[in-house]
């Protein structure tokens, strides 16, 4: 598997990568990408919450590989499937087969996340000696999912917990069921209540705030721009701008 580039050519790829490449090992990380050219990576398999695979490196045996995040619990996968199911857009292009880069929107305004966003949150393991964090036949594994993400886009929510499969049988069960939330009561109109809102709209106006969304994140989402500035990309420049611009007039100035 690999040998095609692990230079990913989606938002997917260049999220994942761009995030591994943050908090990763220039150097393994170097010789990972070569790994995945050369197409010393077999046996990918992305399941829920792992992903394993080889790695042929310089012993006779190839590597075993796994990678580990934290799980969406089924609470949180109920949320999304819910807000996903309301907007019509998101509902429609996911059961046409196509996930739109915005998805990741919808996570964060829950709280959660698709990718991990730091060394942390990703649980490298392989039984090779090195003790790097990635080592380098982790940093392998890790770009030819990118290659994989480029395929198909799905396996970052199977990785997430919930196969295609599932999440669109929940998608159509709930754009056909349960009550609309914009639908009016049947209820007989009167003097007394005219000028009553409708219990309907009281329930969209009750409805509780959405989470913060992270500074910066559209800087993660949205596709590089090839610009540079002094020898540097343009998002890591922005990057404290936004932190600023997020910060409350009575937090203490950054240092």
């Amino acid at each position: 598997m690999g040998g095609r580039g692990p230079d990913g050519a989606r938002w997917w790829s260049r999220r994942f990568t761009g995030l591994v490449e943050s908090f990763g090992d220039a150097e393994r990380l170097e010789k990972g990408r070569a790994y995945a050219r050369q197409g010393r990576v077999s046996g990918l398999r992305v399941a829920p919450y792992e992903v394993t695979a080889q790695v042929q490196g310089s012993a006779p045996e190839p590597y075993e590989v796994a990678l580990g995040i934290e799980a969406i619990g089924v609470d949180g996968w109920r949320a999304v499937e819910r807000e996903l199911a309301s907007r019509a857009v998101f509902r429609a292009r996911l059961l046409a087969g196509e996930v739109p880069p915005e998805i990741e929107w919808v996570f964060a305004e829950l709280g959660l996340a698709l990718f991990p966003g730091s060394a942390a949150d990703l649980h490298l393991m392989c039984d090779c000696a090195d003790w790097g964090d990635p080592c380098a036949h982790a940093a392998a594994v890790l770009y030819v999912m990118a290659e994989a993400f480029d395929d198909d886009p799905f396996l970052v929510l199977r990785w997430n917990g919930r196969v295609r499969d599932e999440l669109l049988a929940a998608l159509r069960l709930g754009a056909g069921t349960g009550p609309d939330p914009f639908a009016m009561p049947d209820e007989p109109l009167s003097a007394a209540g005219f000028w009553t809102p409708p219990s309907g709209l009281a329930r969209l106006r009750d409805r509780p705030p959405a989470a913060p969304v992270p500074p910066g994140f559209v800087l993660r989402v949205a596709p590089p721009p090839p610009v540079r500035v002094r020898r540097r990309d343009l998002t890591d420049v922005l990057a404290p701008a936004y932190e600023a611009l997020s910060s409350r007039p009575d937090d203490p100035d950054p240092i």
